[in-house]
């Protein structure tokens, strides 16, 4: 799951170098926290927060089909240079 998480994420932004994804266990499942550059993350949001909303939704949707809780948060602090 977080290797499918990096490679949509990876192929939105532009320091791809920059893309941490921290596997945080939580109650009945696994949080996802990517943390990545500051330029990038208006990219990985989009408008209105459709993009991470997309990108949540297909996770959450592969996790159940294979029974799973899954979440993806974003990081508060951004990484930036």
């Amino acid at each position: 799951m977080k290797d499918t998480l990096l490679y949509l994420l990876t192929a939105l932004v532009d320091h791809a170098d920059a893309l941490v994804i921290d596997e945080q266990p939580a109650e009945g499942g696994t949080v996802y926290v990517v943390h990545a550059h500051a330029e990038d993350m208006g990219k990985i949001i989009g408008k209105s927060g459709r993009i991470i909303r997309a990108i949540r939704d297909l996770v959450k949707l592969m996790a159940t089909k294979k029974g799973m809780y899954v979440d993806v948060e974003l990081a508060e602090e951004v990484k930036s240079s």
